[in-house]
């Protein structure tokens, strides 16, 4: 594994990062191109979207199950390669059925790709000896804002759905060519089962990642809503808390390493968790918009170096193999934002939209609690489980 801690095996990690943020990113903004394209209702998208979640569920699966038996190169390389040749496909999609199909095979490529880049993260990690995992994070966030951005740039201009896919696909494609050679070739694979179901401390770490995806997932959807309805903000700056969460997100990650390999996972996890829990405080006692922005501020920046953490102890644990382990929190963090933002829409129904952000706020103390458990097993690399 010497061969892992390499310049070149780093930036190839961060460019595969980078492609998936970058990926997802570009269809968002051409969601409601393809409403309009194909004739359907709110109601029929909503199935249509169900597709990808569906697809990307599966592949993630399969993904853990594959890497631990081949390793993650070649399943990083495949799902790069048709996450751009299946996005212009989104774009010219004529019915309905031909549309989910696409997003069927997008959604799986997304799957696939987030894990083996994170079973690759870990590797590289290992073999650094210091935090990256935070730092690799960062580049699917970079990669979200410039896919989004330049998408929305390019419709703007009124190149036409299918040009800026193309565009958009031929940038990824060239990134995938720079990712392809500095993979790691040599990559330790698992003997045994191909299938384990999650237990012990892995069972324990998917529940952490599926409740800090679910945060990510609550503040995408519902932030807006929350902070409208208490008269904060009027409906145009609406957005403007998710932009500054998402920044905070950003910032917290591109320095997350620094901060990990100082004070530590279960520090960071501790004070993470209960930073964002201060920040729900904020958000929801807020007088003005001024201060629920803060709110919002001290949530992304305490959830921010989270699900790194976990991914960690994911590859630190010897209950299950590594790549199993990192798809188990894959998955359940997926299900947290497919499931979860509906889950707070039940609990808003029944109490307010409040109470279930201060319901956000309790199973983020969970992490909190569980801070020591999940970092007390192994001690391997030096100034990072304090």
């Amino acid at each position: 594994m010497s061969s892992a801690d390499r310049p070149a095996t780093r930036l190839a990690t961060r460019l595969a990062f980078f492609v998936a943020g970058f990926g997802i990113a570009c269809w968002a903004p051409l969601v409601p191109f393809a409403k309009a394209r194909l004739g359907v209702d709110d109601g029929v998208l909503g199935l249509l979207l169900l597709s990808l979640g569906i697809g990307s569920v599966i592949a993630m699966l399969l993904t853990g199950v594959l890497s631990a038996r081949y390793g993650s190169r070649p399943i990083i390389v495949a799902s790069g390669f048709m996450l751009a040749l299946v996005l212009p496909l989104l774009a010219i999609a004529s019915s309905p059925m031909s549309l989910a199909l696409a997003l069927f095979a997008f959604g799986a490529a997304l799957g696939s790709i987030d894990v083996a880049m994170n079973i690759h993260a870990v590797e590289v990690e290992r073999a650094a000896g210091r935090p990256l995992m935070s730092g690799f994070h960062a580049l699917f966030s970079i990669g979200g804002f410039a896919g989004s951005a330049l998408m929305t740039m390019l419709l703007s201009m009124q190149l036409g759905a299918l040009a800026c896919t193309l565009i958009c696909s031929v940038l990824m494609l060239l990134a995938m060519f720079a990712t392809w050679p500095r993979l790691l070739r040599s990559v330790q694979v698992q003997e045994g089962p191909l299938f384990v179901l999650p237990h012990g401390s892995v069972l324990l770490l998917a529940l952490l990642g599926a409740i800090t995806f679910l945060v990510e997932g609550a503040m995408l959807d519902w932030g807006a809503l929350l902070v409208i309805g208490a008269g904060l903000v009027t409906e145009a700056q609406g957005g403007a808390g998710y932009i500054v969460f998402s920044i905070a997100m950003t910032i917290g990650r591109l320095g997350g390493d620094a901060v990990v390999a100082r004070i530590g996972d279960r520090t960071t996890l501790l004070w993470g968790s209960l930073i964002a829990i201060a920040g729900f405080v904020v958000l929801l006692t807020a007088p003005v918009a001024a201060v629920a922005l803060g709110g919002f501020l001290l949530i992304g920046l305490g959830a921010s170096n989270l699900v790194p953490v976990l991914f960690r102890r994911a590859a630190r644990q010897t209950v299950m193999p590594t790549g199993l382990a990192v798809a188990a929190i894959t998955t359940a963090g997926y299900a947290g934002v497919l499931i979860g933002p509906a889950g707070v829409g039940f609990v808003a129904r029944l109490g307010g939209l409040p109470m279930a952000f201060w319901l956000l706020a309790g199973l983020m103390g969970l992490i909190t609690l569980s801070a020591r458990i999940v970092t007390a097993e192994q001690r391997q690399m030096s100034r990072v489980d304090a």
